[in-house]
Parts: C-alpha cells; sequence; structure tokens
C-alpha cells in the first residue's frame, strides 16, 4: 500500500489533486439536495482524516461514498 506523503499538514501537489478529485467525485454522487456546506464539509474531513492510509484505502472511500449516495 502507498501512503501519502505528509509532513505536518503539507501534501505534495500530485496528493492533493488526487484528493481534491476524490473529493469532488463524492460530492457529484449526491443528490443535489444533499450537496450542503455541511456535508461538504464532512466529506472533506472524511477524505483528509484518511490521507494516512494510503491512496488504496482513499479510492475504497470514494467507491463508498458513491455508494452511500447512490442508495439515498
Amino acid at each position: 500500500m502507498q501512503v501519502l506523503q505528509v509532513r505536518s499538514g503539507v501534501f505534495d501537489p500530485e496528493d492533493l489533486s488526487m484528493l481534491g478529485k476524490i473529493f469532488d467525485e463524492a460530492v457529484a454522487a449526491l443528490p443535489a439536495s444533499m450537496r450542503t456546506p455541511i456535508n461538504r464539509t464532512e466529506i472533506a474531513k472524511l477524505v483528509l482524516g484518511r490521507t494516512a492510509a494510503g491512496r488504496a484505502e482513499l479510492v475504497l472511500l470514494r467507491k463508498l461514498m458513491v455508494a452511500i449516495a447512490s442508495a439515498v
């Protein structure tokens, strides 16, 4: 498993781009009525909270968010 390079809250540009894509995809998967600032903040916290876990787990997190949004 590849771990993201995080030092004191500073992200590698490639990793930051990947995190942004995961966030954008998760938000886009939500129904429009659920794309609130509060939900966007919670999704950002989930994504950033998993940065130490590695890329594979972040991809799984994105898939989980899409699945949950699809079930709503």
